[in-house]
Formats: C-alpha cells, sequence, structure tokens
C-alpha cells in the first residue's frame, strides 16, 4: 500500500469508470479459461514459424518472439501508445530483457517450491474485470480483440504473485515489523516535522553489464519521451520498472530527501510538482521519477467528508428547453429527496440500482473538481440532502453525512510498518535478481 491516505479526486468516484485496460498494479486475472486458437488461415506457416522464433535461452527455458510481441503489444494497449509498428519495434529490445528476467525469477520461485495456483490469478482476473466492469471473460475478450494473447498477461501476473510472496518468505523473521520499530519510526518522523517531504513515483530500470548502458539509456530516454507524450505513468512503471514500487504503479509514498539516492535528492527538489525528471543514473542502474505532490513532514490539514448519494439516469441527453417525461419524473423523484437525511438517500440509492457508488467513501474538501461542486457541498448542513443537481445525462442527490478536520500526514502504526516491510522487500528483491542474473546462462539469438 502507498503510504499516503489521502482521499483521491471527487470525480474519479463520482464518474463511471470507462471500460479500459488498467496497470497491473490495479489488475491483479475468471478462473482462467483459455479459449482456443483459431485455425490457422492458409499460408500462415511461415509467419506461424516466425514468430515461434527462439530469441533467447534462459537456463534451458525459451523466450520466443511471439511472446516477446505479445507483451510489447499488451504494454502499447495499456499505456494507449497504440500498437503500431514503430512503437513495438522501440519496445523490443526492453521487452525481451523484462522476458528474460521475469524467466529467471519464475525458475527461482519454481526451484523453491512457492506455489502460484491457477486459482490465484483467476483472482486477479476477476479483480481486473471487476474493476472494469467487464464481465467474466470479458477481459480474456478485450485483449484478443487487440491483438494481445491473454498468457501474455496471465504470465505476467502470475510470476509477480509468486517473485512477491518468494521475498516475503526469504525474508523469514524479518517479514515481522516489531512494536518497537515501529515506535521509533513514527519517533523519528515526528522529529522531522516541519521538514520538506515528496510524493514521488518511480521506474528503475537496471544495467546489469557495462555493455548494456547504451541501449538501456536509449530506452530510458525513449520511455521519458513516451510519459512526456501522455503515456500513464503508473501503466509504464507497472510494465517495465524492476522495482518492487512496480507492483503500486511505481509510488514511492511520501518520502525525504535524505531517503532518495543523492543524485535523486538533487533533482526531486527542484522539480515543480507534475513534472518527469531526465533519466538519473544511480547505483545498478537508471531511474526516472515524477514528483506528484510537496508538503511539510507532519502537516497536511485537510478536511474529509462522508457522502451519500444517489442518481436517477436520463435516457436521453437533456435538452433543457425541452425535457422528456422521463427527464420530469427523474428530477420529481429527485426533489421527494430533498433535505432527508443520509439514510434515506442510500436507501433511495440502492432501491435505484447503477454502477455509481452510494458511498464513494472520505473525500477531501479542497481536491473536489469542479470548483461548483465543491462549494455545493461546502455549504450542506450534515445529515440533509442537497436540491436536485442536473447534469445532461442524470440527476443526483447528495448528503453530507459528516465532516472532520484531519492531519493527513500523521503517520500510523500501520503506515509505519508498511514502509519499514516495504524498504526490506525492495532490498533483498535487488538482491536477488543480481544474484539470478549472475549465476545464469543465457543466449540471446538473432
Amino acid at each position: 500500500m502507498p503510504a499516503t491516505t489521502s482521499p483521491r479526486a471527487l470525480p474519479r468516484r463520482f464518474l463511471r469508470t470507462s471500460c479500459r485496460i488498467l496497470p497491473l498494479a490495479v489488475m491483479l486475472a475468471a478462473p482462467l479459461s483459455l479459449v482456443p486458437l483459431a485455425p490457422l488461415p492458409s499460408g500462415a506457416g511461415q509467419a506461424m514459424a516466425q514468430t515461434n522464433r527462439i530469441v533467447a535461452v534462459v537456463n534451458g527455458d525459451v523466450v520466443t518472439a511471439n511472446e516477446i510481441a505479445s507483451r510489447a503489444r499488451l504494454f502499447a494497449l495499456n499505456s494507449g501508445m497504440g500498437p503500431n509498428n514503430e512503437v513495438l519495434a522501440r519496445l523490443t529490445p526492453q521487452v525481451t530483457r523484462l522476458l528474460i528476467d521475469e524467466r529467471l525469477r519464475m525458475q527461482e520461485v519454481q526451484r523453491r517450491r512457492v506455489l502460484v495456483t491457477d486459482g490465484d490469478v483467476g483472482e486477479a482476473v476477476q479483480d481486473i474485470e471487476a474493476r472494469n466492469g467487464l464481465p467474466p471473460g470479458g477481459l480474456a475478450a478485450q485483449l484478443r480483440g487487440s491483438g494481445v494473447e491473454p498468457r501474455s498477461l496471465y504470465d505476467q501476473i502470475r510470476a509477480q504473485i509468486g517473485w512477491s510472496r518468494l521475498l516475503r518468505a526469504m525474508l523469514g523473521p524479518q517479514a515481522e515489523v516489531g512494536q518497537s520499530e515501529v515506535d521509533e519510526f513514527i519517533a523519528a518522523h515526528k522529529a522531522r516535522t516541519g521538514e520538506p517531504e515528496y510524493l514521488v513515483s518511480e521506474i528503475f530500470i537496471p544495467v546489469d553489464e557495462p555493455g548494456s548502458e547504451p541501449e538501456v539509456r536509449r530506452f530510458v530516454d525513449d520511455v521519458v519521451g513516451q510519459l512526456r507524450r501522455g503515456v500513464p505513468f503508473p501503466a509504464a512503471a507497472t510494465q517495465f520498472s524492476q522495482s518492487q514500487s512496480a507492483l503500486q504503479g511505481g509510488d514511492m509514498g511520501w518520502s525525504r530527501a535524505d531517503e532518495f539516492d543523492p543524485a535523486v535528492a538533487d533533482v526531486v527538489q527542484r522539480m515543480p510538482p507534475g513534472a518527469i525528471a531526465n533519466p538519473i543514473r544511480v547505483p545498478g542502474g537508471f531511474q526516472i521519477v515524477t514528483l506528484r505532490q510537496k508538503r511539510e513532514t507532519g502537516r497536511e490539514i485537510a478536511t474529509l467528508v462522508n457522502l451519500r448519494q444517489a442518481f436517477y439516469p436520463f435516457t436521453s441527453v437533456l435538452d433543457p428547453q425541452n425535457p422528456t417525461q422521463q427527464q420530469r419524473d427523474a428530477v420529481e423523484r429527485a426533489r421527494a429527496l430533498e433535505g432527508r437525511s443520509c439514510a434515506a438517500v442510500e436507501a433511495a440509492a440502492r432501491a435505484q440500482g447503477g454502477d455509481r457508488p452510494v458511498d464513494p467513501g472520505p473525500l477531501r474538501l479542497d481536491t473536489m473538481q469542479p470548483v461548483q461542486l465543491r462549494n455545493l457541498i461546502a455549504g450542506l448542513p450534515q445529515g440533509r440532502a442537497s436540491q436536485p443537481i442536473i447534469t445532461p445525462d442524470g440527476v443526483m442527490i447528495i448528503a453530507v453525512c459528516s465532516k472532520e478536520t484531519r492531519n493527513l500526514a500523521e503517520m500510523t502504526p500501520d503506515q509505519a510498518r508498511a514502509q519499514i516491510l516495504r524498504d526490506r522487500v525492495e532490498l533483498i528483491s535487488r538482491q536477488m535478481q543480481r544474484d539470478l542474473r549472475r549465476r545464469a546462462t543465457i543466449e540471446q539469438r538473432g
């Protein structure tokens, strides 16, 4: 879990999520039922031979051109880059490297008898489908429709689950963080109250051999270019970063300058929020960072509100000058809730159904958008529903159930425990990956 507990901005929870592929950090796949491939068309034998071409052999396990192409397509789809030939060609060298590392990790997972069942992967697929509003089997269908073999995603999920379990097992007793360690961590955090703190996301790309550095540098430069052109940072981090933060889309949580590599700290302290830095050479590889927020340690006062909402959709787009009877009826149903309690709004919303959350969770008042909605909610008395809020696609009623002013920068015991454990897992992950590469027999073919 990220170290920060700041609630998300209002629109993400008020608006319906579109059916899209999410970063693997939130993708983690119905029980796996792979649909047989369609028969090959006549004359496709030569193309199949090319896609089955062996590109690398990793301790006896092969990586094929087909696997590389499918994983590159998965990233291009996930990031919105578009799987055209130019993009896929740029991605191929780094995808090849990632699949080699994935083979090494899975070989170690299997050697140490760490079990990852089809059911484990199936639960992750179900979670993706639920988050995206897809029916059972809808994810596989969407991937195939985009030219991506579902197994490419399933293999990636399996490797991430297995590697995470292995790292926890390797920690042994260190996987349990004692209360005295938590207390010491919190005390140190309080002692730094008022110092600058940075919310940063990262992508770490290792350089295992000096001879590979120019190629890796070209790749990270290309990644930065794509990020600046709009590729979502969590998508790129999830697919390419070799740091354990990749499981959270690159999120490093709130950190002080002295917790970064000195070269990274120097850049982060001079960055404006929202910026993406050029690749930074650090021990072991390159780090790409983006600064999301700045604050003072221990100080982030915010007002949190808990809401209930009911939404009555229109069956056609609203023409304010000529509303339909259905639209008039929806407004009247909403008007009947005006001034009523949170419980009444919740009951009405559950009876109505729909895909908007009845309880969108605790939300920061100061980050709500648009401003008109923020001002409306700020002015509502607690426990009484608003007047109908008419939008082009329906009418909404909102009730503020509670307001609370809280210091969101206070370190909780759970956050301290999670941060300590993350640091330990990250250290052992990098050590193990280097050792696996050093001991491996890897043959790459042209």
